[in-house]
Formats: structure tokens, sequence, C-alpha cells
């Protein structure tokens, strides 16, 4: 509405690929939020300019959010756990890389406890909805991503979305499928349940795309309580997805 006053939305992992794009885009709209980031270090704070909004905090431990996220209407959790690769790996012979976790940033620390925080201090805060980008492929425990490191790091996203569905805030949960470093805006989105669009070709979605539904999340209650896998068929395939209330209202699915 034209007359309320600007929603204060968080998003932690501010300093990731789509967390950036999530920051950058609320604060282009200063009229609509009132922006706030939360990172890990303050290398990260400076990269996406260093501004008093950005606050410095450890999602693995509950009481360093808390300043984050006091006094805010909503919550975008773009937070992950990162494999890294092992040095060595010489593509030229074959084979496959390993990946680790660094010690303390596996998946059931940060995308199991440090998700769990979250959705605890923002309750706790009186937050009104909380939106939470995870990833396709969590109906599948032998997944090939649950392999990497060990971390089964879809197995612990998909506990923190239960987490989520079952805490009675109104949530927003989209299962992104894999990221694409495209321009936004120029696809037809497409949205589903269950991992079924990984049986089509239709699988992965600009991270841009992915920044945008989760904004445009904050403003339908057509899409709270919905959870949905998200994918963009091809540019020039379909027209480019402008109407995102007709979007969130084709989803059924609860969790």
């Amino acid at each position: 509405m034209a007359d309320s006053s600007p929603s204060t939305v968080l998003v932690t992992g501010a300093g990731g690929r789509t967390g950036q794009l999530v920051y950058k885009k609320l604060k282009e709209k200063p009229d609509q939020y009132v922006a706030r980031g939360l990172v890990r270090t303050e290398e990260s704070k400076q990269k996406i300019g260093g501004a008093d909004d950005v606050f410095i905090g450890d999602i693995r431990d509950a009481g360093s959010i808390i300043p984050a996220i006091q006094g805010t209407d909503a919550l975008i959790i773009l937070t992950s756990a990162v494999p890294l690769m092992k040095p060595g790996f010489d593509p030229t012979k074959g084979g496959r890389p390993e990946f680790y976790f660094d010690d303390g940033a596996y998946p059931e620390q940060v995308d199991w406890i440090g998700q769990k925080n979250q959705i605890d201090a923002a309750k706790a805060a009186g937050v009104k909805h909380i939106v939470l980008v995870g990833s396709m492929g969590g109906t599948n425990p032998n997944h090939p991503l649950n392999s990497l490191g060990n971390g089964n790091i879809l197995v612990w996203k998909r506990k923190a979305e239960q987490y989520l569905a079952d805490s009675g805030i109104p949530y927003t949960i989209i299962r992104a499928g894999g990221l694409l470093d495209k321009d936004g805006g120029l696809r037809e989105l497409i949205v589903g349940k269950d991992d079924d669009l990984l049986q089509t070709d239709t699988k992965t979605i600009p991270r841009a795309d992915v920044a945008e539904v989760c904004i445009q999340g904050l403003n339908f209650e057509e899409a709270q309580f919905k959870a949905f896998d998200l994918a963009s068929r091809p540019e020039g395939a379909g027209a480019p997805t402008k109407d995102f209330k007709a979007l969130f209202s084709r989803i059924t699915s609860r969790f």
C-alpha cells in the first residue's frame, strides 16, 4: 500500500553472490524497504559497501545475530555452507575433484544450527515473515550434493526448512535450481514441487531472478506458507515473468 511505511528487511548471507543481489535490490527501493545485511566478516561488509546497516555476526552464535534482527519486519535467509575443493586436482588427468568443509563450517553447523538460530531469533524479535532460500534435490538422500565433503548438505537444509515450516511464522521456502550468473528479468520462471523439475530440461535459474523472487515474496499473501522449487526457461522461450502474484498463486505445496 502506498501510504504504509517501509518494511525493515534483514538479508543474512548478504556477502554471498545471491545475498549481495538481494541486499542491493532492497537498497534500490528505499520507499518500500529499509535494508539490512548480516555478514560474517569486516571484509564482507566492505565488499558490499560498508554501510552502517550491514551488521557483522556469526549465525552459529545465536547471541551475535540479535542486534541485526531486532526491529525487523522480515528476514531473508541466504546463508549456506560452502564446500571447498581440495588442492591438487588436475582436470587433465580425469577423475573428480574432492571437496571438504572448514572445521566448524559443515552443513550441520551452518545450514541446520545456523538457520535454526536465525529462525529462533526472528521469532523472539516478532519478525512477521521469513523467506528461506534452499536447493532442489532435497527429496533424494542419495543426491550427489550430499556426498560433497561428506556434508549431507541437502539433508541439513531440509531439516532447517521443516523447522521453519513448523515455527508458526509465515514463511516462503524457495528451493532454487542450479544458479546462473546471468541477467535477471529476461526469462519465464517455473515453479514445481518435490524435485519434479529435476526430471526436465528447465532446472537452472539466474541468481538475479532468485533475488527478485525473494523480494516479491514479501509483497504477496499468496507467497506465504508456501514451499516450492524454482527454475526458469531459457531466454527467448516463453515470456519473462512479470506477474508474481500469479506465479505464487500457482503454488499449492506448503512443504
